[in-house]
């Protein structure tokens, strides 16, 4: 038994959702997202209480793991368009930096050259200075999966720290070998 596949959806204010066959759409203030979910599990709107119910239309194990993984998704996409989601990078190191220019995130980690890398459609990434960079949108999985791509650059590394990370995120620095 799922507990959190069980737990129904509240629709949120200003947040308008259809469900069409196996297609879920959610359209709201922050933008418009769409999936299609598993044949396992039944998705349905209940207007009396304002909200989306999962539920299995078979009693499998694969459809135990998808009745949670469908709420969660439908939930996720409900809080994206109606607030939207944010990843925050630092960026440590001399010389290190980044800047937007024309839809395209430009950083300079340490390579011999600067590293171009191009920001999706519906993601807005800003850099408030040149240290800092934030990822904004309504898709939390692609929100998630581009700040893992440029931290992927240039990973922090453990013995000075630098490198790109996740704004507080804690990097053990180790001794060097002159502390022994």
């Amino acid at each position: 038994m799922s507990r959190i596949g069980n737990l129904p959806i509240p629709i949120l204010n200003d947040v308008r959702i259809a469900v069409e066959g196996r297609t879920v759409s959610v359209e709201g203030p922050q933008g418009k997202l769409q999936w299609e979910h598993r044949s396992e599990v039944a998705v349905r709107i209940d207007d009396q209480t304002n909200q989306v119910v999962i539920s299995k239309t078979v009693e499998t194990r694969q459809a135990r793991a998808y009745h949670g993984l469908t709420r969660s998704l439908i939930n996720n996409m409900i809080i994206g368009v109606k607030n939207g989601y944010e990843k925050r990078l630092e960026i440590v190191g001399v010389g290190y930096l980044a800047a937007v220019q024309g839809g395209v995130l430009q950083l300079r980690v340490g390579y011999a050259n600067e590293i171009q890398k191009k920001i999706p459609d519906g993601l807005q990434v800003t850099c408030p200075d040149q240290t800092h960079v934030v990822i904004r949108g309504c898709d939390k999985q692609q929100v998630g999966e581009f700040a893992a791509e440029v931290r992927s650059i240039r990973k922090p590394e453990p013995y000075k720290g630098k490198g790109v990370r996740y704004q507080g995120e804690y990097v053990k620095i180790k001794p060097g070998k002159s502390a022994t």
